[in-house]
């Protein structure tokens, strides 16, 4: 309860003077009731409860279950920020907590919480977080697991999995559960004592699918590994009805591999861009010019895979080759005993576009930046299986282009592409979800080719074991294709390309139920597993309980 006044309180009913505390609030705040623990802040003149706690967020402008002081001197104000955070600070320093936990919505949370408590919050006791909380946490996250079945039981789901060393120089494991929902993680396993044969991978997917329900699980995405891949068929000659898929951002990565080792002028480019950045980071002071000649911007940009992260440092030394090009040309340079070097010497002819460096990086960026593009979009754990097909097409004729349509030049480009595409990654899955998919579908560049049509057919084969309910879907299929009921709607029409394709088809299927379920169970697939590779810190610390 706040309550102003036009004057300050007499000095009579101050129960305190301003130094007589150690508490640094209490040089701008006179106590008016120590029972009540009123506080009047000097500036505003506002009385309030919650005693000196409450009023140095009050000046401090947190907002904490309290209003900001307005009349409060900018560097008070900062003063008193400085003295909160420095407190926060204190706690990660002393218990060795990583800086990025700041970051964890979780922590915010936390913080006002505990602002809207106010003063005399007592924190909970080792046995209260060790037992306690984390009874209820597991029981609330049961919970919301729960909530994840269900929609697996609605629509599918798919498994994730990849294989990975911990810094202890284990081989684990994970399994993961993704769903439009979100990604769910359902278990590490420590392989570094199992052999990693195709039958023994076969059983531990085996056994997760098991666990999932088999009904519910449409595919199963692992890297495109030799074991892997032999498990994946493994897995479908035993489980009829889903289908094992090939990571597509490993298979993407492996396409720029290939672009780095088949193709001389990518392999030598690359080299130089490496030697140069190396160069360059691991000298302190040419680092620091550096950052001083490309207005602080770096030359690596870390990306999701190894190979894309190469090509997209090409990318920040060609954005930044004006700076790189001044530095090794200006006075700090010549006058440094880098310039003098045998090594310095080397980069700097090379910076200085001597062999034609620059352009060859041009030409290599052609190549790699559109599959860069479908990798960055495949990458999420989104339901992307609608898009990879026309995607991928979409680059090689991007790629085509941007070598001005010269056969010689983008030709073994697309060669390499082809390779992967029609070895590994291209999947019915692929063929189907763009047949379904009303962004594409109803476009007038629209390809419905044997390919596609194969694809289509054979996921219904697979994944709808009644042949009367197959026989359905294939007749509702004519309503789809000529835009006729819900689906020829004006709203449905507006919205094919402005929707995510599964939720479109829930709102615009419901003519043809058999349909609308299964193009829902194929649109709702995510297309890669990298969601594992983005939490294995996460992993790392539950296999190490």
């Amino acid at each position: 309860m706040a309550t102003s006044g036009s004057k300050p309180i007499s000095k009579k009913s101050r129960k305190n003077a301003s130094g007589t505390r150690s508490d640094p609030g209490w040089e701008h705040g006179i106590e008016i009731d120590s029972t009540t623990k009123k506080v009047q802040c000097k500036y505003c003149l506002v009385i309030r409860s919650g005693g000196i706690y409450r009023l140095k967020h009050h000046l401090a402008g947190t907002k904490f279950n309290v209003e900001a002081c307005t009349k409060v001197p900018e560097k008070v104000r900062n003063q008193f920020l400085s003295i909160l955070q420095a407190h926060i600070a204190r706690f990660f320093y002393t218990s060795a907590i990583p800086f990025n936990c700041v970051k964890n919505p979780e922590f915010i949370s936390m913080i006002e919480a505990i602002g809207q408590h106010g003063p005399g919050m007592k924190p909970p006791s080792y046995n209260d977080i060790r037992v306690k909380y984390l009874k209820q946490e597991v029981d609330t996250t049961l919970q919301l697991l729960e909530d994840y079945k269900a929609e697996w039981r609605k629509v599918g789901c798919t498994i994730m999995s990849d294989g990975w060393s911990d810094r202890k120089r284990r081989s684990i494991c994970n399994f993961l559960v993704n769903s439009p929902k979100g990604t769910v993680f359902l278990s590490s396993i420590d392989t570094s004592d199992i052999s990693k044969t195709s039958e023994k991978v076969f059983q531990m997917l085996d056994e997760v699918v098991e666990k999932v329900g088999e009904e519910n699980v449409v595919q199963v995405v692992t890297d495109n590994a030799s074991n892997y891949k032999a498990a994946g068929q493994m897995l479908m000659e035993k489980r009829k009805h889903l289908y094992w898929t090939p990571c597509a951002a490993h298979c993407i990565d492996l396409i720029l591999e290939d672009f780095e080792k088949k193709i001389e002028l990518h392999k030598s480019t690359i080299a130089k861009g490496r030697k140069i950045t190396t160069y360059i980071y691991s000298r302190t002071m040419v680092h620091a010019w550096l950052l001083e000649f490309t207005k602080g911007r770096e030359l690596i940009r870390p990306a999701v895979t190894r190979f894309a992260t190469a090509y997209l440092t090409l990318g920040c030394l060609s954005e930044n080759k004006g700076g790189l090009m001044a530095m090794f040309t200006s006075s700090k340079w010549k006058s440094s005993r880098f310039a003098g070097s045998k090594e310095g010497k080397f980069i700097q002819k090379i910076v200085l576009n001597t062999g034609r460096f620059w352009s060859h990086v041009t030409i290599c960026l052609k190549a790699a930046f559109p599959l860069i593009k479908v990798l960055r979009m495949v990458d999420s754990e989104g339901p992307m299986m609608g898009f990879i097909y026309e995607q991928m097409d979409k680059a090689k004729e991007k790629i085509q282009l941007n070598f001005d349509n010269i056969k010689k030049k983008y030709e073994p480009i697309w060669a390499i592409i082809d390779e992967r595409w029609t070895s590994q990654l291209h999947r019915p899955l692929h063929a189907a979800a763009y047949y379904l998919n009303p962004h594409y579908h109803f476009s007038p560049t629209f390809r419905a080719d044997a390919e596609v049509k194969i694809g289509f057919y054979s996921c219904l084969q697979r994944m709808i074991p009644n042949e009367d309910e197959r026989t359905k879907i294939d007749i509702q299929m004519d309503d789809f294709k000529h835009a006729r009921g819900l689906f020829g709607l004006d709203s449905a029409k507006s919205t094919r390309s402005k929707r995510a394709p599964a939720d479109w088809w829930d709102s615009y299927g419901d003519n043809c139920p058999e349909l609308k379920k299964f193009a829902i169970r194929v649109l709702s697939l995510t297309c890669s597993s990298s969601g594992c590779e983005r939490n294995w810190s996460a992993f790392e610390m539950v296999s190490s309980k």
